[in-house]
């Protein structure tokens, strides 16, 4: 049986599994938490709900954008690897995925800079924050990926087609 392998993690990739396990553990203790008092005791903790709420849109967003470039989005390589011994059509189906990457990330930060916009004049019920706070993981979300589908636009990345699963 042979040893994984120990792959380096960029820093941001780092920051992003912290925020992401942090929004997590406190999702999971105010849900415990509520479910405890409302059962146990007859109470609960109103904030609860709306609180893991707005954890959770962020922390599918940071996985979203830490994603990306760690190459774990859903990809269709059987279809494009069988371009693989075509250089110039591997090269041309790569830029054509990346430049709808792009422009999905455009529409998305559009459609979420809008909601932003909207959010700022309301605050959620129960906790008071500023509504914008919901959609503006998927404007981040979306400059992140934009801007790491333009980045390989331009340094030419080759597509990773290292997607597939070793099965034991």
């Amino acid at each position: 049986m042979n040893a994984p392998e120990v792959t380096q993690q960029h820093p941001l990739q780092r920051v992003a599994l912290a925020l992401m396990a942090a929004c997590l553990a406190v999702m999971a203790c105010s849900v415990f938490l509520n479910v405890v008092l409302r059962y146990g005791f007859g109470s609960g903790v109103a904030a609860s709900e709306e609180l893991s709420r707005l954890l959770f849109v962020w922390m599918v967003f940071i996985g979203a954008a830490a994603a990306y470039p760690a190459g774990e989005h859903m990809a269709f390589t059987s279809l494009v690897g069988l371009l693989r011994r075509r250089p110039l059509a591997f090269r041309l189906a790569t830029l054509t995925i990346r430049l709808l990457v792009l422009l999905a990330a455009v529409l998305l930060g559009r459609g979420a800079w809008q909601q932003v916009v909207v959010g700022l004049d309301s605050t959620s019920v129960v906790l008071g924050y500023p509504v914008a706070l919901l959609p503006l993981p998927a404007l981040l979300c979306a400059a992140a990926i934009g801007a790491t589908a333009l980045w390989e636009i331009v340094t030419a990345r080759p597509l990773d087609l290292g997607h597939s699963v070793d099965v034991e």
